[in-house]
């Protein structure tokens, strides 16, 4: 349901260099201050508005009196315009045009449609009379029906996506100020230092800024880069990534969560799981089978047949190496004898000292 005192971010909500893209509807409370351009479905601007950029709408525009629009002004559908609004570009209509007294366009306008100058009546005075009116005639069931086509939440306005600035509002290149509270949807990318009453963000939405407010909520897989700060509760849900510091009276953090920076709370910090997490962490852990016994006795008596083999081998080859430097000489009769049993007849004559060998 539309609420006037809350500042929405519709979900989808993109804060490019010079311009906020909107995947829905826009409407601008009374007072606002946007250093921003827009493009939005339907735009409703407010009374004492000021935006720096252009405003270019989907569908139709309104543009309430004493206004200043920096930029071009486009609309693909009807365009109303208040008494004493200024636009310092150009405005382009491609439907009917409704346009009141001492309207200033800078390079002029384009309209496809009707043209009417006129200063349209309040639309609450609007209502106001038509109701009264109703009243008067003793029209009870109209006016029943009225107010509940006026107010019902089953219409089609309800469900449309919709960003909300209450009034006095102020967007700059490096903050998104307002004295309500702010509700950010899901997959938005903002930029700024976000300050207001209390602060709910969406899932899976980029902020370069930091936030402050009295409580914060985070739901799930945002990345804040910047530091969080509040006077209240911080809640960060699974999967977020902040890279600054968090001060609050208290944290509930889950355990999924990344924080660069330090956390500093008097009332203490939660680490929280969700109840799949803690029903599959008292699961008890599968355990390996024991392997049959006739395998684990191959399986040893293949190892130690390889250590036999292996110990063998170094025992073999250390008994070779050290052969010549620890057996024992042999005296010339062991070697005649030896060449006697094993030469086969053959006879070896051993060279005395000074004598010639035959």
């Amino acid at each position: 349901m539309f609420d006037p005192q809350t500042l929405v971010v519709p979900d989808g909500t993109r804060m490019e260099e010079r311009t906020i893209v909107v995947d829905g509807g826009a409407i601008i409370g009374g007072g606002t201050s946007i250093e921003y351009g827009i493009i939005a479905d339907e735009i409703t601007i407010g009374e004492n508005v000021k935006i720096y950029g252009e405003v270019s709408a989907r569908s139709d525009v309104y543009i309430d009196r004493r206004s200043e629009i920096g930029g071009t002004v486009r609309a693909n559908g009807d365009a109303h315009l208040g008494e004493f609004t200024k636009i310092d570009g150009k405005l382009a209509v491609a439907g009917n045009l409704d346009i009141g007294d001492h309207v200033s366009i800078k390079d002029g306008f384009e309209a496809r449609g009707w043209i009417t100058i006129r200063n349209p009546i309040p639309l609450i005075i609007f209502l106001y009379l038509y109701l009264s009116e109703l009243i008067r005639s003793g029209k009870d069931e109209e006016v029943e029906r009225a107010l509940d086509d006026l107010f019902s939440d089953d219409s089609d306005s309800a469900d449309t996506p919709m960003m909300v600035l209450p009034a006095k509002s102020r967007i700059t290149l490096s903050a998104i100020e307002t004295g309500k509270p702010a509700y950010i949807g899901d997959d938005c990318r903002l930029q700024g230092n976000i300050r207001a009453e209390s602060v709910a963000m969406g899932s899976n939405t980029t902020l370069f800024g930091s936030i402050r407010a009295k409580n914060v909520t985070i739901r799930e897989n945002c990345t804040v880069h910047g530091n969080i700060d509040a006077s209240g509760n911080i809640s960060i849900g699974s999967g977020n990534h902040v890279l600054g510091d968090l001060h609050a009276r208290a944290i509930n953090i889950h355990r999924s969560a990344v924080v660069d920076g330090t956390m500093d709370a008097p009332r203490g910090i939660v680490v929280e799981e969700t109840a799949s997490e803690v029903e599959e962490a008292r699961k008890p852990r599968e355990v390996e089978k024991p392997k049959e016994i006739g395998s684990l006795e191959t399986e040893a008596k293949a190892k130690v047949g390889a250590k036999r083999s292996k110990d063998k081998k170094h025992a073999i080859s250390g008994r070779n190496r050290g052969r010549k430097q620890f057996a024992r000489p042999r005296s010339r009769r062991d070697k005649h004898s030896r060449g006697e049993r094993y030469g086969h007849g053959q006879r070896y004559y051993v060279r005395r000292r000074g004598a010639e060998r035959r």
